[in-house]
């Protein structure tokens, strides 16, 4: 299993690069960077860390097919396929309403339809060959200057039922959602078959795995709010009610840490002693994972986050010693 870290977009781009270089100089083998709205630009980011390391794979996890036109997509993930020397992939995913339509003005409307067109359209101009007929209600006559010297991956980031189905049969591998179990990545194994899979981890290492957990707790029982009664809840073990509320408190803009007690931390993170977390480690490698990448919450120093995952990644056999 390949391990990474994913820099947090509320750090300047600047720390984002050195926590990059970091990785790279203790053997972790990727970074992968996001783009929130209304956080960095994911392809600035990218595009300099690639400058500046020369072994980890560059990700970006995910970026939309709503705010940039599918030809400035194409250039992008080619000019960032240079600078990186072919190691970059790209991470491509549907969004959501209150990001593109409440926030941006951007009209929301049939995500994963969008994110099919906008894939197939991109992997004509990726090849280098010329892209003629209508895409998302614009009509396109167009061919990028030179194909990518190496073809580029692009890996969807879905969740839903239908979303993941699409995504194993059209994209080269799923990125998984942040708390993403073992019991979760088994079954998206067993029923969607993708050709690779990647999930964001969350991860917190601490003396006693109390200590680790309660650090987790609030962003536990906000992500698990996000997911609500889902697949993802469900196969981490999680009372579907519990999930409900969670999500109903999210919603109302209520506190919910108080709901999730450690084995719930616990069953959907990466978290404890460093033998906690290299269990957990091995345990996300046997359901599935080929990539973890451990998110940035951008709080913690970069060098304490990568010595941790390293120590964490020694115990498991992941990395060198």
């Amino acid at each position: 299993m390949r391990l990474g870290v994913a820099p947090s977009g509320r750090r300047s781009a600047a720390d984002a690069v050195d926590l990059a270089r970091l990785a790279e100089r203790a053997g972790l083998h990727d970074v992968w960077v996001s783009e929130d709205y209304l956080e960095r630009g994911a392809f600035a980011v990218a595009g300099a860390i690639a400058a500046v390391t020369e072994r980890v794979r560059v990700g970006l996890g995910v970026v939309n097919p709503w705010t940039r036109h599918v030809a400035l997509m194409a250039m992008e993930a080619h000019a960032l396929a240079e600078v990186s020397g072919g190691r970059s992939v790209l991470g491509l995913g549907a969004s959501n309403p209150r990001w593109m339509q409440e926030q941006l003005g951007i009209p929301f409307a049939r995500p994963i339809g969008v994110l099919a067109d906008y894939t197939a359209a991109l992997r004509v101009l990726l090849a280098g060959e010329r892209l003629e007929g209508e895409v998302l209600g614009q009509q396109l006559d167009c061919a990028l200057d030179a194909a990518p010297a190496q073809q580029v991956p692009i890996v969807w980031g879905v969740k839903g039922p239908r979303a993941l189905a699409q995504g194993a049969a059209l994209a080269d591998g799923l990125m998984l959602s942040v708390l993403s179990s073992p019991g979760y990545v088994r079954w998206v194994r067993e029923i969607y078959r993708p050709s690779e899979v990647t999930a964001y981890a969350s991860f917190a290492v601490d003396d006693t795995t109390a200590g680790a957990r309660e650090r987790l707790r609030a962003h536990t029982a906000r992500y698990l709010g996000m997911h609500g009664a889902s697949a993802i809840t469900e196969h981490a073990g999680i009372d579907q009610e519990l999930a409900a509320e969670l999500q109903r408190r999210l919603r109302a803009g209520e506190p919910a840490a108080d709901l999730v007690d450690d084995a719930c931390v616990g069953a959907v993170t990466v978290s404890g002693t460093v033998a906690d977390a290299a269990v957990g480690l091995l345990a996300l490698r046997d359901a599935g994972v080929d990539s973890l990448v451990v998110i940035d919450d951008g709080t913690a120093a970069p060098e304490e986050l990568v010595s941790a995952l390293v120590r964490a990644a020694r115990e498991a056999g992941l990395v060198d010693s």
